[in-house]
């Protein structure tokens, strides 16, 4: 917010197979700082859409857009990606305090009955699978 003057313009784009940036978290977070949600559009029909493409965080440090076709990213599929549009409109107000949500517990992923747990039964491989994840979740919260 302290960055963009009023009026101005922020576009992200996301996948829709990605797993932490879901459209709800992207438009409800906007509206929490005060941006107004404009448009979405498909990826394609974006007039940037062959500008490089990334994960958006640590990631991208070994991992690079390929230049020809622009797809080496796991799961990134320019046809799946949505652009989502927003005008800062600030009010004046102070905010309230931001949502955070937290990442599930390691005794939530131990608990979990779907996704890589789905066809896994309890025991030493569930509880390492769990921390693995945990481990993930983890390094990218901080």
């Amino acid at each position: 917010r302290h960055f963009v003057k009023p009026g101005g313009i922020v576009k992200v784009s996301s996948n829709a197979g990605a797993v932490g940036v879901r459209y709800s978290y992207i438009v409800g977070s906007a509206i929490e700082n005060e941006f107004l949600h404009t448009e979405t559009m498909p990826f394609l029909e974006w007039h940037l859409h062959r500008y490089g493409r990334s994960y958006g965080d640590k990631r991208d440090v070994y991992k690079r857009p390929d230049a020809k076709n622009n797809q080496s990213y796991n799961a990134q599929n320019a046809n799946s990606d949505m652009v989502y549009c927003f005008c800062y409109s600030p009010t004046g107000n102070t905010l309230p305090k931001q949502s955070i949500r937290m990442p599930p517990s390691m005794q939530t992923l131990i608990n979990c009955k779907d996704g890589p747990f789905k066809n896994m039964g309890p025991g030493p491989a569930r509880e390492n699978m769990a921390k693995q994840l945990h481990a993930r979740v983890r390094s990218v919260v901080r």
